[in-house]
């Protein structure tokens, strides 16, 4: 967008643990090249972190950071801007603010409402026309390859697991429907024609296009069902949290396959 971005990731800490210090020192230079853009001087780096374990600590746990994958995202990407617009200042709208997804269908609602933002804002009408979104690149990807269409929803980067059990066709369909609905000046009309795959994710077009709208405003720190969310502000140490009552309103009486938060969207 103009002034900001959003992500819908799954991020494991616990996975770099299981990282040799090798492999630390290596990960932190990718991120982090040295000056000198050569075999010999990005080896001598990474001997160096080596030699000192209490910097490859250090180091392993911003590797496994939230706050540190979107400080390598957003900072390279406003020192550019501002050289292209010979300005300075602050080119971001704030700082990031994430939401945990506690569920499949929260899941989908969050890539939902990210790959429609840019047509809702009026910057593109067509989904394979909104630029530096993953619609835009699966579209992209079917046409290319008509046959990817029937395979498993996967994420646009990294080897992971299908995301939600559909394939990408569907997900294009659901993502074509609900724009129509959520279009400006459309708000709250449903068409009888939802895609079918739409009835195994929320029975109720209303429903969707409400839980899809509200990480505009109505889902805060997380969403989910009303028991997902019930139970992390008991983890949380709190009696309740924003997003409960809409969650009850929404009628989501039944927990996901998974009980835990399954992945979160950053906004930066």
């Amino acid at each position: 967008m103009s002034n900001h971005l959003h992500l819908v990731l799954r991020i494991d800490p616990g996975e770099t643990l299981r990282w040799s210090e090798d492999e630390v020192a290596a990960r932190w230079v990718r991120l982090f090249p040295p000056r000198e853009d050569s075999d010999a001087a990005i080896e001598a780096k990474c001997l160096r972190l080596q030699a000192n374990p209490e910097r490859i600590e250090t180091l392993r746990e911003r590797l496994g950071s939230l706050s540190w994958l979107m400080r390598c995202l957003v900072e390279p990407i406003a020192r550019r801007a501002n050289r292209e617009d010979g300005c300075k200042g602050r080119f971001w709208e704030g700082r990031y603010k994430c939401q945990a997804l506690c569920d499949e269908r929260a899941i989908l609602a969050a890539m939902t409402y990210v790959d429609l933002n840019p047509i809702r804002a009026g910057m593109a009408d067509r989904l394979e026309t909104s630029t530096y979104t993953s619609a835009a690149e699966r579209v992209t990807q079917v046409r290319e390859d008509p046959a990817s269409a029937t395979s498993p929803l996967k994420p646009i980067a990294g080897r992971l697991r299908p995301t939600v059990d559909i394939t990408t066709a569907d997900y294009l369909h659901i993502l074509d429907w609900t724009g129509r609905q959520l279009a400006p000046g459309k708000r709250g009309r449903i068409s009888p024609d939802a895609p079918a795959v739409l009835a195994n994710i929320d029975r109720d077009g209303t429903r969707w296009t409400t839980r899809v709208a509200a990480f505009n405003s109505g889902w805060h720190r997380a969403a989910g069902s009303a028991q997902d969310l019930i139970a992390l502000a008991e983890r949380m140490g709190q009696q309740w949290l924003a997003g409960i009552r809409l969650a009850l309103k929404l009628g989501v009486k039944h927990r996901e396959r998974t009980g835990r938060p399954a992945g979160g969207m950053a906004r930066g």
